[in-house]
């Protein structure tokens, strides 16, 4: 595990009175009826096979009879399909899905979906935040949201940053299996930047490891020098790594109890906008 040194001084204070955004609205303005059609859907999506009325009604805590005129309804808009007859009727998920599914992820980008709650990260934590994106073996800012401190971090837009020593970098890799990380590092290499960066194969494998345990990476000094970063994956559709987001700002006695609060901050963030990528929670 990577180790946390405190030794630099005036850390920021960390605004613990805002919860995350939230996935998604709820309350009094909730329709009964389309959220069940809704967890009708995810019945059939999590299902191996076509499931019969009994089956859906089952899982929904519902009668037959509403199961039925859900999955009824909603086959009449292709979003359900439907093989058999009477009792013997199997249901499974409709193409009209697909269409909805693919209009959804192509008019919703990364960066679309990130800034909002990069905004509203900054002003939980103080701290920069940036979302990015692999390109080549180099992780690609797209985007970025300024703390209100005065000293300025370099996370320009196309800005470029190397995977092994820095928190948006390693998060990413820790998305990938040992072999892959392996691969990648020897195409990169592994340049020194600081007096802490990972520089050895064995070493970065340990580093990923305890990435992967934790859900967040920690770039401690290692690609400038009284700097902390603390990054998280970013999982789109089709569950494969699209990218990540990290928090920068000086390390200023930077207790290992913030770092962890940071890094739960992060990670709970970087879940709320792979969600609405359409990654699988």
């Amino acid at each position: 595990m990577t180790t946390v040194r405190t030794t630099v001084r005036g850390a920021a204070p960390l605004d613990t009175s805002m919860p995350p955004l939230a996935d998604a609205p709820s309350g009094r303005y909730t329709l009964r009826s389309i959220s069940r059609a809704i967890d009708v859907l995810e019945i059939l999506a999590a299902a191996d096979t076509s499931q019969g009325v009994s089956d859906v009604a089952r899982e929904l805590g519902a009668s037959k009879s509403t199961a039925f005129a859900i999955l009824q309804t909603l086959e009449e808009r292709n979003l359900v399909s439907s093989s058999g007859e009477g009792f013997q009727r199997r249901y499974a998920l409709g193409l009209g899905l697909a269409r909805l599914g693919h209009r959804a992820v192509s008019r919703m980008s990364m960066l679309d979906a990130a800034m909002p709650h990069l905004e509203r990260l900054t002003k939980m934590t103080k701290l920069s935040s940036r979302v990015a994106t692999m390109s080549q073996g180099i992780a690609v800012v797209l985007g970025q949201v300024d703390g209100p401190n005065l000293i300025r971090f370099d996370l320009n837009m196309g800005g470029r940053e190397r995977l092994h020593c820095t928190g948006i970098g390693k998060a990413i890799l820790g998305q990938y299996t040992d072999a892959e990380v392996v691969d990648l590092a020897e195409q990169t290499g592994l340049p020194r930047r600081t007096a802490y960066t990972i520089t050895t194969i064995d070493a970065l494998l340990k580093d990923i490891a305890s990435v992967r345990e934790r859900g967040f990476a920690v770039d401690d000094e290692e690609d400038a020098e009284g700097v902390l970063c603390i990054g998280a994956p970013l999982i789109d559709h089709t569950g494969a790594c699209a990218g990540g987001i990290s928090v920068t700002g000086l390390k200023m006695n930077q207790p290992l109890e913030r770092v962890l609060r940071l890094g739960e901050l992060v990670m709970a963030t970087a879940q709320s906008i792979s969600h609405q990528l359409g990654a699988s929670k």
